[in-house]
């Protein structure tokens, strides 16, 4: 039988000892390198839907922040660190974007998320972000009524989008009927319960409003459209005021043309239909028919058409179109990373208190500014839909309308405001001089 000498054993020992201490010292090193990487990297959460009846106008807004991460690496990053995106499907599925957000936050690290279409999916993470103490930037049209210290909305509120188009067609159009119809769900809901309260303020009988609501994805809209065209023969001037979300609006618009319903008859303005979704639909259904938002592709502006240039260059398209609710993210963005080089960090409170007051470029030639109720400032143009999906401005506000988190037409709302600097409160009643708790 063979033995080993008690130097064999040492030596086996010895040999075992270096290769262990090696591996240990190896680990160490990609423990540290990976330590390091994460130091050099600041994560930015996705949570936009790429699948389901949210995608035809979601998916874009992904693409978008890829972009502009894409963009401002090229430029170095922000304060010196590389920009990285975490891009996440919540699948048009309300719980599951509440779900996605909290993984983002605690799995995933980010420091920042640029997400949500409708205010269902806004409501839902909501409280993930109050919770988890993360930022949300909020790119879309919505009903107002919340000012959030961890949201910032660079969407249009209520009196930057709804009103305003109300206005034109009352004054412009002469419009004295009105066909309020919605998908059935927050958005929709409020923003008619406002404009329904504006219009009886302006005059407007409540047989002269008819109010419809619709569920989303829906397809069958014969009856409805029946409906509105009845609505409007009574001999006065009718129009339809759409918050219609989703691949619904498709359908719509192709019964109203199957109906005979043209612009000059009854005119549709809708909150929800830009580019992106009239990008590859026939669009001679919805030709005259009229969009209210911040931002059009069309508009002549220097920033506008260098964007649409390095866009169409990023997607590899130069038929790729740009929209409002890209344009809300890329001043949203901006802002974002201003603030974030203003405190040198990406700690969530430093940054919440940084970004009241900073300003970015819009793409129409303006200044938007982040104002102390989370909201900004933005113009409002009214756009008609032509032939190649692209829209004739037809109306525009003289200057940048300033978002009011509250609306003045509700009566429990019109007493209070969002000031996260001067009262530390998204819901200051000016009245009582009180703040009544969470911002919503």
């Amino acid at each position: 039988m063979l033995t080993k000498s008690t130097h064999d054993i040492a030596a086996s020992f010895s040999r075992r000892g270096v290769i262990a201490a090696t591996a240990g010292l190896m680990l160490g090193l990609a423990s540290l390198t990976g330590a390091k990487a994460a130091d050099d990297t600041i994560k930015v959460g996705v949570l936009h839907s790429l699948s389901g009846t949210m995608a035809i106008s979601e998916t874009t807004l992904k693409d978008t922040i890829l972009f502009l991460i894409d963009e401002q690496n090229k430029k170095g990053g922000v304060n010196g660190k590389k920009l990285e995106a975490v891009v996440v499907d919540p699948a048009s599925n309300w719980p599951l974007f509440a779900e996605k957000a909290r993984e983002l936050i605690t799995k995933d690290k980010v420091s920042v998320v640029f997400g949500c279409w409708t205010s269902v999916s806004r409501k839902s993470v909501l409280p993930v972000f109050k919770e988890l103490n993360s930022i949300l930037f909020y790119p879309v049209q919505y009903e107002g009524e919340e000012s959030e210290r961890n949201v910032f909305y660079t969407g249009a509120a209520p009196n930057q989008q709804a009103i305003p188009a109300v206005d034109y067609l009352m004054k412009d159009e002469k419009v004295k009927r009105w066909v309020l119809a919605g998908t059935d769900y927050v958005y929709p809901r409020t923003t008619n319960k406002i404009l329904e309260a504006y219009l009886k303020s302006k005059g407007v009988a409540q047989e002269d409003i008819m109010i419809n609501y619709t569920p989303f994805g829906h397809s069958d809209w014969q009856t409805i459209v029946a409906d509105i065209k009845k609505f409007g023969s009574a001999g006065k001037k009718t129009a339809v005021v759409s918050t219609i979300n989703g691949d619904a609006n498709v359908p719509f618009y192709k019964e109203l043309g199957n109906q005979g319903i043209k612009a000059k008859d009854i005119p549709v303005v809708a909150f929800s239909v830009g580019e992106e979704e009239l990008a590859g639909i026939d669009t001679k259904p919805l030709l005259g028919h009229l969009a209210a938002w911040n931002y059009f592709q069309s508009i002549k502006s220097p920033e506008n058409e260098k964007f649409i240039k390095a866009w169409q260059t990023y997607t590899k398209n130069p038929k790729r179109v740009t929209n409002d609710p890209m344009e809300a993210h890329v001043i949203g963005f901006d802002m974002w990373v201003k603030a974030v080089e203003k405190v040198k960090s990406t700690d969530p409170d430093k940054v919440i208190d940084a970004l009241p007051g900073i300003e970015a470029k819009n793409l129409t030639g303006g200044t938007s500014k982040m104002l102390p109720n989370h909201h900004i400032t933005k113009p409002v143009f009214i756009g008609e839909i032509k032939a190649n999906g692209q829209f004739d401005v037809v109306w525009k506000t003289p200057g940048l309308v300033a978002g009011d988190a509250w609306s003045k037409e509700l009566d429990g709302s019109k007493d209070l405001v969002g000031d996260w600097v001067g009262k530390k409160c998204g819901n200051f009643n000016t009245k009582t001089n009180k703040c009544l708790g969470s911002g919503s």
